[in-house]
C-alpha cells in the first residue's frame, strides 16, 4: 500500500509540475510576469522569491502544483506593468502560453519512451498460441507457433507492437491481412475477416482473446527446486518441462498450480521432458494449510518464459522511437475517445485516480522500465485531456482564443461564463463516472 501511494504521488506530482513548467517557461518568454509557482497544494511549508519577483512555494500536499500569472493591471499602473499581464499579449502569444502545458507533457512522454529505448528493452516475440475453436483467428487458419511479421503490410515483431496494432483494428469491420512465418518456415498471409469487437463490458474482456489471439507460452518448467521438499526428494531438477500429471495434460503454469493445489497428500505420476527426453517420476504431493483448508504443494517454483528479443537504441534512434510511440499513443487515445462518444467503446473503460494509483503501484513493483512506461502513458493522457475543447481546460481556452483570432475580438464575458459552467458540468460528470468505474472494479 505504501509503495502504491508513493508511486502515485510521485507520478502525479511530476506530471503536473512538468505541465505547469511548460506554461511558466513560455509565459516568461512572452514577457508575462509569473507571480507564483507552487509545488503542491495547501499550506505553504517554505517559499522563496527570485530576482524576477516570482514566488516559489513548497506546499504540504505534494500532488502536482500550479502557476499563477499576472492577469490584470490597475488602470493607474505604469505601461511597463501593464505589458507584463497575460491579457496584454497577442492572441497568438496567449495560445502559445496555454498550449505549452499539454505540449510539455507530450515532450516528457517522448523523453521517457526514448529513455526506455536507450536502456534497452526485452519484449516477447509475437508468436501466436493455438487459437480457440470458432474464433475469428481459428477461422482464418492461424496455428500455434505462427510468428507475426506484419499487419496490413506494417512490419512488426514484438507482441506489444502486434497488440497495439490490433487494438486499432478491432473497432472496424474491414478485413485485416496478417503475414506470418509458420512453424515449417513458410511465409503466409492470412486474412482476418470482420475483426470488430465491441467493448460493451468495459475492461472485462480482452479484445485479442475474443479474436482468438494469445501469446504462445512454452510448457511450464521447474525454475527452482526447494531443498528438503518433495520435489527434490522425487528427483525433479531445474529445467524439467512438465508435460502431464497422472495423465492430465499440463499446458500452462495455472494448469500445474490448480492440479497440485487440488490434490494434497497424494502421490502423482509426473511426465516430464529432461534434456529432450521423456521421463516418468513419482512425486509425493505434500499437504499444507492455507486459509483454513488443505492444499497441495511440491516444493518447487514453476514458470514459463516466452521467446524474447532484446533491443538497444542509439541516441537518434531512441529519440525517433520516443516521438513515434508518443504520437501513436496520442492518436490511439484520441480515436478511443471518439469511439467512446459514438458508442463503439463503453464508458466503463474510463479510469479514475483509484485505478491509476493501482497501476502506479503495480508497475513500480514490476520494475523501473514498467514504471517509466506508466509515466509516459499517463503523461500522454494528461496532455490529450488538457487539449480537449472543454472550457475549464487548456483546450477550452484555446477554443476561445481560436474564436477570437477568427472574429478579431474575444467572446463576451457572458458567453465565456456560460462556457465555463458547461465545462464544469462536463468535468464533474466525468469525475463521477471515473470514480464509479473505479469503485465498481474494486467491488468486483
Amino acid at each position: 500500500m505504501l509503495l502504491t501511494i508513493v508511486a502515485f504521488a510521485f507520478a502525479i506530482g511530476l506530471l503536473v509540475i512538468i505541465h505547469e513548467l511548460g506554461h511558466y517557461w513560455v509565459a516568461r518568454y512572452c514577457g508575462v510576469h509569473v507571480e507564483r509557482f507552487s509545488f503542491g497544494f495547501g499550506k505553504v511549508l517554505a517559499r522563496y522569491t527570485d530576482r524576477r519577483g516570482c514566488e516559489w512555494a513548497f506546499s504540504v500536499i505534494p500532488l502536482g502544483g500550479y502557476v499563477m500569472m499576472r492577469s490584470h493591471a490597475p488602470e493607474t499602473a505604469s505601461t511597463e506593468y501593464k505589458n507584463t499581464t497575460i491579457q496584454s499579449k497577442t492572441v497568438w502569444q496567449r495560445i502559445a502560453i496555454t498550449a505549452a502545458g499539454p505540449v510539455a507533457n507530450l515532450i516528457l512522454a517522448v523523453i521517457l519512451y526514448a529513455v526506455i529505448a536507450w536502456m534497452g528493452t526485452v519484449e516477447p516475440v509475437a508468436i501466436l498460441a493455438q487459437p480457440k475453436a470458432d474464433t475469428p483467428a481459428a477461422t482464418a487458419g492461424f496455428q500455434a507457433h505462427d510468428r507475426v511479421q506484419s499487419v496490413d503490410e506494417k512490419p512488426l515483431s514484438t507482441w506489444s507492437d502486434f497488440r497495439w496494432t490490433m487494438l486499432d483494428k478491432v473497432h472496424k469491420t474491414a478485413p485485416v491481412e496478417i503475414t506470418v512465418t509458420s512453424q515449417d518456415g513458410s511465409v503466409q498471409t492470412r486474412v482476418l475477416n470482420n475483426p470488430h469487437v465491441r467493448f460493451d463490458r468495459g475492461g472485462e474482456i480482452d479484445p485479442l482473446e475474443e479474436l482468438g489471439f494469445s501469446l504462445f507460452m512454452p510448457r511450464p518448467s521447474i525454475q527452482q527446486v526447494i531443498a528438503g521438499q518433495t520435489a527434490e526428494q522425487a528427483g525433479l531438477l531445474k529445467g524439467d518441462e512438465i508435460v502431464a500429471i497422472d495423465g492430465q495434460a499440463i499446458e500452462s503454469v495455472s494448469d500445474f498450480l490448480e492440479w497440485v493445489r487440488a490434490h494434497p497428500d497424494t502421490v502423482a505420476n509426473f511426465e516430464i521432458i529432461r534434456q529432450g527426453r521423456h521421463q516418468q517420476l513419482t512425486v509425493p504431493i505434500a499437504a499444507v494449510e492455507e486459509g483454513g483448508q488443505l492444499i497441495g504443494r511440491v516444493g518447487a517454483m514453476i514458470g514459463a518464459q516466452p521467446q524474447v528479443e532484446t533491443s538497444h537504441a542509439g541516441l537518434w534512434t531512441g529519440l525517433t522511437t520516443g516521438v513515434d510511440r508518443t504520437a501513436n499513443t496520442f492518436w490511439f487515445s484520441l480515436k478511443m475517445l471518439g469511439r467512446m462518444v459514438t458508442g463503439q467503446v463503453s464508458v466503463k473503460t474510463i479510469s479514475g485516480p483509484v485505478t491509476i494509483a493501482d497501476y502506479a503501484g503495480q508497475t513500480a513493483r514490476v520494475g523501473l522500465e514498467a514504471y517509466i512506461q506508466f509515466l509516459a502513458l499517463i503523461s500522454v493522457s494528461i496532455g490529450l485531456l488538457n487539449l480537449l475543447p472543454i472550457p475549464m481546460l487548456d483546450g477550452g481556452h484555446l477554443l476561445y482564443y481560436a474564436i477570437e483570432a477568427v472574429r478579431g475580438r474575444p467572446l463576451s464575458e457572458k458567453w465565456q461564463d456560460i462556457g465555463q459552467r458547461i465545462g464544469l458540468a462536463i468535468l464533474a460528470a466525468l469525475m463521477v463516472l471515473a470514480f464509479t468505474n473505479d469503485f465498481t472494479r474494486v467491488l468486483q
